[in-house]
This record gives structure tokens, sequence and C-alpha cells, in this order.
């Protein structure tokens, strides 16, 4: 062929499955697919490309009334079917690894189109930014083949940052100078803008959310950065600012939110238009950015916020058990005071040492019983055990040691989930 194939015995089934509707088209796609596996000299997918080629061919046994012309795409070259169908659900550094492909996938990945393309197909989580007060980020990949990023420690920006907050492939950032300016950047291409500086003083460590929420119609990146910090004229109250990135510029709204505690500046999460914080003592705090108001909600201390199947969750590690709880109600102090309705589902509890060792895993000692668990979303969580970092896949259940090369017992650490992503800022 034209092209030098790297791994194409997984992928070509998948894409010609993807596009064939009738037998004699599948059975002509297995005689080709036989052929390709007996090729010598082929590098294989790893795990993680393999398992979103095997989904993108479930999709693709579906039935379909469309009768497909049997002289069309299943004669077009292999390059041309898995570039326009599998290339842009895959990780960035995958996708810089294809580029040794041939010429015409260089070409294709290098376009800010399909860079595009890509931030809006591919949204899992690749793994997590850690840093502490005195040192420069690391990067923790949950898959060393497929996801990473050139320059880890941030370098590419004009001076040291803390990471303050990420959104589907954008980072968050402030400067550790006295400047404490902000920085939004993808880690990936080494792309960043400064920001305008605010109308508040957020404070030395401010509780920011960033909200970045890819649109096939919208090429620019349009993104939003919320801070929730303590009010200059009312004691124990918090008020909230915003940077709109299509308006270039800084907004306090008129909410205030009164008998306020300390809140946990990392522990912000956006869902469905509403961000929620977590207060050090316990509770929750809500900002509807459409309706301007805040709330307070009740959960425990020590637990953290997250996103799954579009709802707030809330996981928390007490007594050895795993427990993920599931926003139900948000307006429950609002009702009686007998009420039954209740603000939270449990959604799964687990013994976590019981689980640990049928993975294989070593087990939590018991000044481990009560540390917050670092990352929730979607079905990932990750947990700080006695002898370093463990996810844990709700789907299967199982635990699995992560290689991490910032210290694991440092509670001071910064831990913030990561989409390995092209959009361009």
């Amino acid at each position: 062929m034209s092209c030098r194939l790297l791994g194409f015995n997984s992928a070509l089934g998948v894409s010609l499955n993807y596009m064939m509707h009738d037998s004699s088209e599948r059975d002509c796609v297995t005689g080709i697919y036989s052929q390709e596996v007996d090729l010598k000299g082929l590098v294989l997918f790893n795990n993680c490309e393999r398992n979103l080629i095997r989904s993108i061919m479930d999709r693709g046994r579906r039935l379909n009334k469309v009768i497909a012309n049997k002289n069309s795409k299943i004669y077009r070259d292999l390059k041309d079917i898995m570039r326009e169908h599998t290339l842009s659900f895959l990780p960035a550094k995958s996708l810089f690894r294809f580029k040794g492909v041939c010429r015409d996938w260089k070409l294709q990945i290098s376009t800010p189109f399909f860079a595009h393309n890509q931030s809006n197909s591919f949204h899992n989580c690749s793994g997590f930014f850690c840093q502490s007060f005195s040192s420069p980020p690391s990067f923790i990949s949950l898959d060393q083949n497929s996801y990473g990023v050139p320059d880890p420690s941030l370098l590419f920006l004009p001076e040291p940052v803390y990471i303050r907050s990420s959104s589907n492939g954008l980072l968050c950032c402030q400067s550790r100078t006295d400047d404490k300016a902000y920085y939004i950047c993808n880690p990936v291409t080494k792309q960043w803008k400064k920001l305008p500086k605010p109308n508040a003083d957020h404070g030395s460590n401010p509780a920011l959310v960033l909200i970045f929420e890819p649109s096939i119609l919208n090429f620019v990146a349009e993104y939003k950065l919320i801070c929730a910090f303590s009010s200059a004229d009312f004691e124990s109250a918090i008020e909230f600012e915003i940077y709109n990135s299509t308006e270039g510029s800084w907004r306090i709204f008129g909410e205030i939110y009164f008998g306020a505690e300390e809140l946990k500046p990392r522990s912000g999460v956006h869902v469905n238009g509403i961000i929620y914080w977590l207060f050090d003592s316990g509770g929750i705090v809500l900002f509807d950015l459409s309706m301007q108001r805040s709330q307070r909600l009740y959960g425990h201390n020590n637990g953290c916020l997250g996103v799954m199947n579009g709802k707030l969750s809330l996981v928390t590690v007490y007594n050895q058990t795993l427990t993920v709880s599931v926003l139900s109600n948000t307006y429950t102090n609002t009702m009686a005071l007998n009420s039954r309705v209740k603000a939270w589902d449990t959604k799964l509890s687990v013994n976590i040492n019981n689980r640990l060792e049928l993975s294989g895993v070593p087990t939590f000692g018991p000044a481990y019983d009560q540390r917050p668990v670092l990352y929730a979303s979607g079905d990932l969580i990750v947990i700080r055990g006695e002898r370093g970092l463990y996810s844990f896949n709700m789907k299967t259940q199982e635990f699995v040691g992560l290689r991490a090369e910032a210290d694991h017992d440092d509670h001071d650490m910064v831990f913030i989930g990561y989409v390995n992503s092209l959009v361009d800022i």
C-alpha cells in the first residue's frame, strides 16, 4: 500500500464494519481483514486505542436499513477510511505518534479543522496533573502509550505557575509571583493566553472553576472562569466573579452568600450550569449561573465532588468503605422538617480492603481510613492509599495502582484530572 501501516490489523476491520451494510460487503471485509492480519512487522494499537476501536465496531454492527453502493466506499484506500472515521476519536499523544504513518495522515492531523473535531470527539480522562506547594507540576498518565503531554512542568509559560483548574483539555494556571496573573493553556499544543486582571482580590488560593464545553459550531474555544472569593465588604460572606472569553473581561455578580465558611479551593465542579464547592467544615455551596443565585447543601467534609451521568456526585471514604452518592434533590433544605425526601441517593458502597485484595493491590492501613478522595468523575475514582495512589473503576469495581513521580503522601498536593485534547485556544 502507499501508506506505511502501523497497527491496521485491528483498525481495518473496525472502519470497514462501520461503513458496510449488507452481508456481501461484510464477506469482502472479512477477506481483506484476514489478509491484513497475516502481514508481518505491524505495530499493534495499545489497549486504550484498541478499546476505542472496539466501541466503534460495536456501533458499526447495528442494523441499518440504508443500502450501500457496492462500488463506492469499499474500494477506497484504507488510509482514507481510517482518517475519516477513526482518528478524531483518539487522544492527542496517539495522534502525534500517528503523524509518522504517512504524509496524508500528518497533514490531516495538523489541520485546525481536525483539532476542532478531535476536541469534540474525545472527552475521556487521560491522567492527572499533580503539584505541591514548592514543586513544579508533574503528570500521571492513565496509559503511558496513549496519554501524555510534552512538557508536564509547563515551562512553556512565561513564569512559574500553580495549576488551579482544568476542563476538557484546557488548564487554568495562576502565577506564583505577586502579580497572581491567570493563564489559560493547552499543555499539548503549548498555546496559552494571559487573562486580564480581575476586578476583585481573589486571595492567595482562589476557589476557581474553569468551564470549557466544546461545540461543533464554535471553531474558537469559548470558556468561562468562575471564582468564589471572600467578600471585602461583608464578614463571613462569599462573592462570585466570572471571566467570559467571548467578552474578554471580568464581571462581579450581585449575589452574595452570607454565613460562609472557608472553601476548599480545588473542590469546585460544574454540572449543567451550576457550580458546586465544598466547605472545609462540611457542606456544599452552589451558584447557579443562569439564575445568579447561591444556596447551601449538606455533605461529608472528606468527600470529593464529581460528575457522573450528568449529575453531581459525592464520593467519600469512611470506616474503610467507599461510598458514591448522587444528588437527587437540591431543594431538601426548603421542605418540611419531617419530609422523607433525600438530597442524595447512594449508588455504590464497597469495602476498600476487600476490593484491594481481590485486585492484588496492597490494602489500606488504619491511618488511611479517612483520607480524602482525590478525584471522582464518570466511572473513575482515585484515592490515596498507604503505599501510593489507586484508581477504582466503577464498572469493573477493580483497583489499579497508579505510577506517580510526585509524593503521594503530600496532603497539600494538587490533583487535577485532564483530557488529552488538541483544542485550539
